[in-house]
């Protein structure tokens, strides 16, 4: 038991240092103390949390992670750049059918007359992921060079459209990716970490130390994954931002006319930022798909993929990249909270009205919706406002 705790507590350290670092202000001290408390806080709640606990922590914290990139994506298109992009929710889809299809194995024999798919090539986790942020670009490229030339409420109608016609071509089309039917056995990245065969190219003294662990501790690995994929993604956006091309963005955002006058290329500038943004929703996309194993369309609908991350990006602070997955992680929890609101209070509605329970789900919705509009009411910067001076040259 206590290797296993061991364990666990070194898989917890790498996300709770990033996040650490994240939170913290920008000071000298700031990675030493991210850094033991880490370590401390990691080791701490291996051991003190019950192991069902522990693993609805990592789950909720791997969806945060899913959450935050997309709203980092968001981000640069609306925050930087002022797209209203209300079709977050098709490139979340292309992303993970994409990364699904390249690395599942084709189906044979009896098993090819349930799942149909156009093609299944077996490549590895990172070519998968690479491949989706790639047709996550080509198809953002083709959309923004007719879609980018509408304005604000247009401009919002047409990536709704986009949005749906992608979902409902994977609906429908089941050659393409099983169509209505779930599209499964998704490969997971180093899952044979945790299988009792274990892994070959593993050295011996490796994998008598993960011995312990079971399949169930496999998303323990997956967390350390994706949390390296928000703090590069979070690193390049903001040395992005912080360079010439992103004041650019800025630019072009609050003054069109303006950056135009001074030779700013402010087509290209659009669909540099529209590309760039889709491109992290495809990785987010991708990293979904690997973690849920089974995805269908109906995973992407515009409420939980649009909708959501709209708040979670005005409540975190729009123009500021740590704001935006901050407020991805706490409108994830508040989501992820509101289900057991919604249990606890279904025998107050069946006082009111029998039929009332079964409508509690909607209560959480309800719940979303008041804290937007507190948002927009009391906090319309966010939690963490936009930087307006961000070349560290100014800095110095």
């Amino acid at each position: 038991m206590e290797t296993l705790i061991l364990v666990k507590g070194v898989l917890l350290i790498i996300p709770i240092v990033l996040l650490l670092l994240l939170l913290l202000p920008a000071r000298p001290w700031r990675l030493p103390v991210a850094v033991v408390a880490g370590v401390v806080s990691a080791f701490a709640l291996s051991a003190s949390l019950p192991s069902g606990i522990l693993a609805y922590s990592v789950s909720f914290a791997i969806m945060g992670c899913v959450y935050a990139l997309l709203t980092l994506g968001l981000n640069i298109q609306w925050g930087y750049t002022g797209h209203l992009n209300f079709g977050v929710a098709g490139f979340f889809a292309i992303g993970a059918f994409t990364s699904a299809l390249m690395t599942v194995e084709a189906p044979t024999g009896i098993a090819a007359q349930y799942t149909q798919m156009a093609f299944g090539l077996g490549l590895p986790f990172l070519v998968g992921v690479a491949t989706a942020a790639l047709v996550s670009a080509v198809v953002a490229f083709l959309v923004a060079v007719p879609v980018l030339r509408l304005r604000m409420d247009f401009l919002a109608i047409a990536t709704i459209g986009v949005a749906e016609i992608i979902r409902l071509i994977f609906q429908n089309e089941r050659w393409l990716a099983n169509g209505p039917q779930p599209l499964r056995g998704i490969p997971q990245p180093l899952r044979c970490l945790v299988e009792t065969q274990g892994c070959g190219w593993l050295p011996p003294w490796a994998t008598t130390v993960l011995e312990p662990l079971t399949p169930r501790d496999y998303p323990l690995f997956y967390l350390t994954i994706i949390s390296l994929f928000v703090a590069g993604a979070y690193l390049l956006m903001e040395r992005a931002c912080r360079s010439p091309w992103g004041r650019m963005l800025r630019a072009v955002r609050d003054e069109e006319a303006s950056a135009a006058m001074n030779g700013k290329p402010i087509t290209y500038v659009r669909i540099q930022s529209f590309v760039v943004g889709a491109v992290i929703m495809g990785i987010a996309g991708a990293l979904y798909a690997h973690y849920t194993v089974t995805i269908d369309y109906s995973h992407f609908h515009a409420l939980f993929a649009t909708f959501l991350v709209w708040v979670m990006l005005m409540l975190g602070g729009s123009g500021n990249n740590r704001g935006a997955i901050i407020g991805g992680f706490i409108v994830w929890g508040v989501w992820s909270g509101t289900a057991f609101l919604a249990n606890a209070i279904e025998p107050l509605l069946a006082l009111i009205a029998d039929d009332l329970p079964r409508r509690a789900a909607y209560f959480r919705w309800l719940l979303v919706a008041l804290l937007l509009a507190a948002i927009v009411l009391f906090r319309p910067q966010g939690l963490i406002r936009e930087e307006k001076r961000v070349s560290r040259y100014l800095r110095e």
